[in-house]
């Protein structure tokens, strides 16, 4: 397990923030003394980012209910990824260490950061092997998908009806993608 640092941050779609992901928040919160949230993609609305900023950064909120020692950034894609970096470098500024499990991420920011991987920051036993692609196939269904978000942002996503509005403006494309996939 790593120790208690002073900064970490981490950059994700979070669409929507699934149990694997609430598990690693609360690790990122937990270990630092300030947690740098980063959402990725803040510009882009489509199938694989299906939520506005608003409404995943109201998720983050949720997932994190009761902690303070976080900050929500927007991350957009610049389709540049030197550009994208400095961007970051400099949204972020100094940080002990930073978390992704994207090679392409890491490869940008290694000299910049000390770079972990999210399962580093999670004993095995409260690891949850889910994904966003996954989840949100589910919810293109229709089938399932709740029991792998948390149930607050469950609540949060039913009340607003923003799995009718994925499933009506993105559903067939996403199941197309995924078939492709398989």
């Amino acid at each position: 397990m790593l120790e208690r640092v002073r900064s970490i941050g981490m950059i994700a779609r979070w669409k929507p923030v699934h149990l694997g992901q609430a598990a690693v928040l609360h690790a990122l919160c937990d270990l630092g003394e300030h947690a740098s949230i980063g959402i990725g993609s803040s510009n882009r609305y489509n199938a694989r980012n299906p939520f506005t900023i608003d409404e995943t950064e109201t998720m983050l909120k949720l997932t994190l209910d009761g902690r303070e020692n976080f900050s929500i950034l927007p991350v957009p894609d610049l389709d540049d990824g030197p550009r994208w970096r400095l961007m970051v470098l400099d949204l972020f500024g100094e940080l002990d260490l930073f978390v992704t499990d994207n090679p392409y991420v890491a490869s940008l920011l290694k000299n910049d950061y000390r770079i972990v991987r999210p399962v580093e920051l999670i004993p095995s036993e409260q690891q949850v092997r889910v994904d966003g692609s996954m989840v949100r196939a589910m919810m293109a269904k229709g089938e399932g998908w709740q029991a792998w978000v948390e149930e607050r942002c469950v609540n949060y996503i039913q009340k607003n009806k923003l799995d009718e509005r994925f499933r009506r403006e993105f559903g067939l494309e996403t199941l197309a993608m995924q078939t492709i996939i398989q």
